[in-house]
């Protein structure tokens, strides 16, 4: 049991765990998971961490189809920029490693926001909390577990 599977457990919300053999060679860990689980890309959601100027971290949860867009984030949030955060620090403040680091179960509760997107699915999948583990639940469960707000904060292409 990883601490997002323990997270959403306690809380009682619906939720599945899909687990697959991930490959150490995989480039993109979460169009890994798009294959080795046949899922439709659009609902799989990477979660990434990003820094302001006054070394806050957010938590950005987006299609693994997308780019972040930094800019819309920083409007979001009504600082200058932000910049992708230092893996160490993601790392040491999350509990996870890259790769596998849940929007779930984080060592510290930080401020999350996820793409306006996943409301046009019934489910999406995020990280479980380890490389080749998805959790696949309703996006405004993923609010409630998070106290997240739902944003436009990706690059449209």
């Amino acid at each position: 049991m990883t601490p997002a599977i323990n997270q959403a457990k306690k809380h009682k919300v619906n939720f599945k765990i899909h687990q697959y053999q991930h490959d150490a060679h995989s480039s993109s860990f979460g169009l890994e998971a798009v294959e080795k689980l046949s899922l439709k890309a659009e609902r799989v959601f990477k979660t990434l961490i990003v820094e302001t100027e006054s070394k806050t971290l957010i938590v950005a949860v987006i299609p693994v189809t997308h780019q972040l867009n930094l800019k819309a984030l920083a409007k979001t949030i009504s600082v200058k920029k932000v910049k992708m955060a230092d893996a160490k620090r993601v790392e040491s403040t999350t509990g996870y490693v890259l790769g596998g680091v849940s929007p779930l179960g984080q060592k510290k509760s930080l401020t999350t926001f996820i793409d306006s997107s996943s409301q046009s699915h019934h489910t999406i999948f995020v990280s479980g909390g380890k490389r080749g583990l998805e959790l696949e639940l309703s996006p405004q469960d993923l609010v409630l577990l998070t106290k997240a707000k739902f944003a436009n904060i990706i690059d449209k292409h």
